[in-house]
């Protein structure tokens, strides 16, 4: 009788086992899934922020670029109404942009 209780000790812990295994396999297959999807879920976010940065940057970029031609065309029409104005600001500014670059050679 003892080995019978011995042998149906036995068979409920190798179900017992088959059935932990079983549950744990599912679990994997589950959280793999899960993983997937939530990998798939953010690569489609990442990937739509990306568009939307890129879309706001042509605009920028292109905004700018209107905004340096207007500024160009300025002042070239300043300096052809008044060109001794011109020269004397591109001559200010030689001399600033020299005195800065100067400063700090004379610390010796």
């Amino acid at each position: 009788m003892t080995a019978n209780l011995t042998e149906k000790t036995a068979e409920d812990a190798k179900a017992g086992a088959a059935s932990i295994a079983e549950a744990v396999s599912r679990i994997a297959s589950q959280t793999e899934h899960s993983f997937s999807e939530a990998s798939k879920r953010f690569e489609k976010v990442v990937g739509e922020g990306l568009e939307q940065i890129k879309a706001q940057s042509r605009t920028y970029g292109d905004n700018a670029g209107e905004h340096l031609d207007e500024a160009q065309r300025y002042i070239v029409e300043k300096v052809k109404e008044k060109p001794l104005i011109g020269v004397g600001a591109a001559l200010g500014v030689g001399v600033l942009v020299g005195l800065l670059l100067a400063g700090g050679r004379n610390n010796r």
